[in-house]
């Protein structure tokens, strides 16, 4: 298992023909690994460093016997595995549900909700890219500038200096919900 200490590292699977799939960009004090540490099998994605990057290795063994001798962090580990479960489930209902236009609003939903604690209006930082918001739903850019343009016309997103300002939380996430991924109907609720 590595542990960051210091910079950031992107979670990626490629699929066959090339293309990236990105899960997830971890930050200092974030671990993975950890499945191949426990189960013995090969890992399941790959990481890249996103800069200058300082990780911290734990071996298998050692790893198993903290575990065992630490509940603790048996237990903080034990959370955080569900969580990445919870986030996958998510993850596979909207590649399931969600058309293209939807699964690009319920990224930037998700992006903006952490730590808002029912607030209306958010900030992303930084900015995100729209490669990155692409590679996460499955989608191509193309459709990810058409939504984000759609969004700031209708004064629901707004690019500021360092983030993207989501103005309405509570519309955003109705758009997600009408399950639809007809412009027209979009178009009714921006």
């Amino acid at each position: 298992m590595l542990c960051i200490v210091r910079g950031a590292v992107r979670i990626v699977i490629f699929s066959a023909s090339g293309r990236e799939v990105r899960f997830d960009d971890l930050a200092a004090g974030d671990c993975f690994g950890e499945l191949a540490c426990l189960d013995g099998d090969p890992r399941s994605a790959s990481a890249v460093a996103l800069g200058d990057t300082v990780l911290a290795a734990i071996a298998p063994a050692l790893l198993e016997k903290v575990l065992l001798e630490e509940p603790a962090v048996a237990r903080t580990m034990m959370r955080r595995m569900a969580r990445l479960v919870r986030n996958a489930t998510d993850r596979i209902v909207d590649l399931s549900v969600l058309g293209a236009y939807n699964r690009v609003c319920a990224e930037l939903l998700r992006l903006a909700s952490h730590d808002t604690a029912g607030a209306a209006t958010a900030v992303v930082r930084p900015y995100p890219l729209r490669i990155d918001i692409a590679a996460r739903v499955s989608t191509s850019e193309g459709t990810v500038s058409r939504v984000l343009n759609d969004l700031t016309r209708a004064k629901l997103v707004a690019k500021e200096r360092d983030g993207l300002v989501v103005r309405d939380l509570p519309r955003l996430k109705r758009m997600v919900e009408r399950f639809s991924d007809d412009p027209e109907e979009h178009a009714t609720l921006l």
